[in-house]
């Protein structure tokens, strides 16, 4: 419900650097291994459904509000691209930003959650790049370190990857 959506906070821009590519210049990477990698622009993106969804982001530091997003369904995305895993054993993301500054790591049933969204709006407004413009991943059952800002990589992996904060001690699943 609208009337209970909250301020949503700037927390940390670990993996940001100027100079970024924005808006129609921005392109993610898919990387499944025996494909050829895919470079996915925000007008491919806009040809998919726009999803909307109303949730409690919650922080590992111990804050939490309510939050709206507005984009497209993440396994929507791995799916129309071609980038979901015909491989069994690839059961693991690695999620990074172009330069590879910050990482998420998830299980392939995460990613595929239905209310995972590549996010490119923030309560009814376009994201800020402070927020992860111009595209972040939001994933209502892990804690924010795993809702990856300015999302620039997608690798597909056999190995469970380690991620920046599970490399500082945070618990690797980090769910809710």
């Amino acid at each position: 419900d609208a009337r209970f959506i909250g301020e949503f906070r700037v927390n940390g821009r670990y993996g940001w650097q100027d100079g970024y590519a924005s808006g129609r210049d921005w392109k993610i990477a898919g990387e499944t291994p025996g494909l050829p990698v895919r470079r996915i622009g925000i007008e491919e993106l806009s040809k998919l459904p726009r999803v909307e969804s109303v949730f409690e982001f919650k922080c590992i530091e111990g804050w939490s509000t309510i939050v709206g997003w507005g984009g497209y369904r993440f396994g929507d995305f791995l799916n129309a691209f071609g980038l979901v895993p015909t491989d069994p054993a690839l059961q693991y993301l690695l999620l990074s930003t172009p330069d590879g500054g910050y990482t998420a790591a998830l299980d392939l049933p995460s990613a595929l959650h239905p209310q995972a969204i590549l996010a490119d709006r923030l309560n009814g407004e376009p994201l800020s790049e402070g927020h992860g413009a111009p595209i972040r991943l939001v994933l209502p059952v892990k804690y924010g370190v795993k809702n990856i800002k300015w999302l620039g990589r997608i690798q597909f992996l056999k190995d469970r990857p380690t991620d920046y904060w599970t490399e500082r001690g945070y618990d690797w699943y980090a769910g809710l």
